[in-house]
């Protein structure tokens, strides 16, 4: 994802608003999983869905992330 379109969606201002209410990744005990997602990414492809019209299975891959992690968040 562009910083450009990051910025634009989620400027700092909003960022530092929204950042403490955002649960922690915590790891899992018996390990595993995958590695977690740097949150202000996941927040972007959040905002961008609604802000856009799109729907959650049309979220474009430069988010670097799927439709579905972004939707679970």
């Amino acid at each position: 994802m562009s910083a450009d379109l990051s910025k634009r969606l989620v400027p700092d201002e909003l960022w530092e608003l929204v950042a403490p209410s955002l649960p922690s990744s915590t790891a899992r005990p018996a390990g595993g999983g995958v590695a977690s997602r740097d949150q202000r990414a996941v927040f972007t492809a959040v905002v961008y869905v609604p802000t856009s019209g799109c729907a959650w299975r049309h979220l474009p891959p430069t988010f670097g992330m799927s439709s579905a992690i972004a939707h679970h968040r």
